[in-house]
């Protein structure tokens, strides 16, 4: 997520754990691995029905955005979901390479579902989540049913904060980390990409999060008919943990699921 540290997603699971408890739902999803070019990514999948994938943010994984919030196994009963670590994140491989994110992060979830033999899915992002998933809503539209951009909005090319990402990952001092986020610039989109996309789509923020004036004011003017849903009371970080925003997506994707 924007703005977790390491080591403060392991306080953070705990935190969440506490507020939340136990997700319920579905089964205990099955723990597996996948091989996307070399690289080995960890993700958890459960449930029947229409597949939905969900994508964390930074510095956290699938069990502490999806799993311990109850995200999870809510949309396990009615969907088979499917929720990966990134590369440089929870169970998944870390490599140092630039190579293995920016851009690829998406074709890791295109080379997932291809995997997993799934033709489309809902896909639903939080946070640098959800720049993977519009990116992909604009690279890969045949790969979509919906999409859900929690946490995030325009991650504009050429803005001021593009350069702000880049900076980044010139100052970390863990080799994987500062490669992934060299890599996080190359997920913005540009104005023709971001009015190209065709499929549903709604964002889902705290009505506290700077996100919010950052990224979702600049994406309101040019596409209207994504709806804002606003967590009240959430910042960027508490945002996953509040009701609301676990029934917002379920809400969501119920909404445009084939009856």
């Amino acid at each position: 997520m924007v703005g977790l540290r390491r080591g403060g997603s392991a306080c953070l699971m705990l935190g969440i754990s506490l507020l939340c408890g136990r997700p319920g739902g579905a089964a205990e999803p099955a723990s597996r691995v996948f091989d996307a070019r070399e690289v080995k990514i960890h993700y958890v999948v459960a449930g029947e029905g229409e597949p939905v994938v969900l994508i964390h943010g930074l510095h956290s994984s699938a069990d502490v955005n999806w799993r311990l919030t109850g995200v999870f196994g809510d949309l396990a009963r009615n969907h088979q979901v499917i929720a990966l670590d990134l590369p440089g994140h929870g169970r998944s491989d870390k490599p140092e390479g630039d190579d293995a994110y920016g851009l690829q992060l998406v074709d890791d979830v295109v080379l997932l579902l291809d995997h997993l033999r799934i033709r489309k899915a809902h896909v639903v992002g939080y946070s640098v989540g959800g720049m993977v998933a519009a990116k992909l809503l604009a690279t890969h539209p045949e790969r979509v049913s919906s999409g859900l951009i929690g946490g995030m909005g325009w991650f504009r090319e050429g803005s001021g904060l593009q350069r702000v990402w880049e900076r980044m990952g010139q100052r970390d001092r863990s080799p994987s980390t500062a490669a992934f986020l060299r890599g996080v610039g190359k997920l913005a989109l540009t104005e023709d990409e971001l009015k190209r996309i065709k499929v549903p789509v709604e964002v889902l923020v705290g009505d506290r999060d700077p996100i919010n004036r950052m990224y979702v004011a600049p994406l309101r003017p040019l596409r209207h008919d994504w709806p804002v849903v606003e967590i009240e009371d959430a910042g960027h970080i508490n945002c996953i943990m509040k009701p609301q925003f676990r029934e917002a997506i379920a809400a969501w994707v119920g909404k445009n699921t084939k009856a």
